[in-house]
């Protein structure tokens, strides 16, 4: 396998992990630790969500971004750094007789606040979830809407970074190529298939070249699964001609009953994917390969990253 392969680690995540594993990173100072040390473990970006400092609760809190985003660029080790936008969208439905009567969970609110530090921060890539879907619990719904998207779409054009279009379902796809027709999107598009989140597409690897059959003959594109098909999913994604994507917001684990870092995890898909005949690409070629901008917040807020530096 004569090529060349990004990896991107996602580092926090916004699940229910945080009482798992003492491995998750929480407070931004450890959240920018752990990007610092998967770049030095081989990955070209970092895909970052940020968490309550005092409850690891995940949060959408601009500050809490400002501080992670500018420790990592303030250090001396470079990576990619590729934000969330996927908060906001949790609608949780009410009983059978009553749907509009909502859960004290639901967090749901338009595209323009779920991407408000994106403009201030302007990072590269900022994810861009491609469609609606069912969560496990039994009323909750993340809500991703077409016209939710297209607003998305045509901000992060106008702010030139590049959205990493992810998709669950073959229906996002088509959809993400409806928005490439309608030119809301920047050529070449990145796509992140994801596989295993109940209850998009099942992780196999029939579902998974399916997916993969499905996108744009010019796109970009990475894949993982979840839990136990994170690594199964790097191999998948190596041989299929795409990119890879690990880290704690995916799996927990090294092994059965090992709990790992996300430095652990990048070494363990370097390891595969160099053992496959493959070499990892560096931050500056991933930036390249994917048509990237790299730009300074548009405000600083924070001092203290320098520390990282070492």
């Amino acid at each position: 396998m004569n090529r060349s392969i990004i990896i991107t680690a996602a580092i926090t995540g916004s699940g229910d992990t945080a009482d798992k594993t003492p491995h998750l990173p929480i407070t931004p100072a450890e959240i920018a630790r752990d990007a610092i040390e998967v770049a030095k473990a081989g990955a070209a970006i970092a895909h970052i969500h940020v968490r309550d400092p005092q409850t690891g609760a995940p949060s959408r809190k601009l500050a809490l971004y400002q501080e992670v985003v500018e420790r990592i660029r303030e250090a001396d080790t470079d990576v990619v750094i590729n934000l969330t936008t996927g908060m906001g969208g949790d609608l949780y439905l009410g009983p059978d007789d009553n749907p509009l009567e909502l859960g004290v969970e639901t967090d749901l609110v338009g595209q323009i606040e779920r991407q408000a530090h994106i403009e201030t921060l302007l990072p590269e890539i900022c994810s861009l979830d491609c469609g609606s879907f069912n969560y496990p619990a039994g009323n909750y719904v993340y809500v991703s809407t077409p016209d939710m998207l297209r607003l998305g779409a045509k901000r992060l054009l106008n702010l030139d970074v590049k959205p990493e279009l992810e998709v669950f379902d073959l229906g996002h796809i088509w959809f993400a190529k409806q928005m490439m027709q309608e030119g809301l999107l920047k050529a070449p598009p990145l796509f992140q298939v994801c596989m295993g989140v109940r209850w998009g597409a099942e992780a196999s690897t029939q579902n998974f070249q399916t997916m993969v059959a499905n996108l744009p003959a010019e796109a970009n594109w990475a894949g993982f699964g979840l839990g136990a098909m994170e690594m199964p999913m790097v191999a998948q994604a190596a041989l299929l001609g795409g990119n890879v994507r690990v880290g704690l917001e995916d799996n927990l684990f090294l092994s059965r009953g090992q709990l790992a870092t996300n430095a652990q995890l990048v070494e363990r898909a370097r390891n595969i994917v160099e053992l496959m005949g493959a070499s990892i690409q560096t931050p500056a070629q991933a930036r390249e390969q994917l048509g990237l901008v790299k730009q300074e917040a548009k405000i600083k807020a924070f001092s203290g990253g320098a520390a990282l530096a070492s």
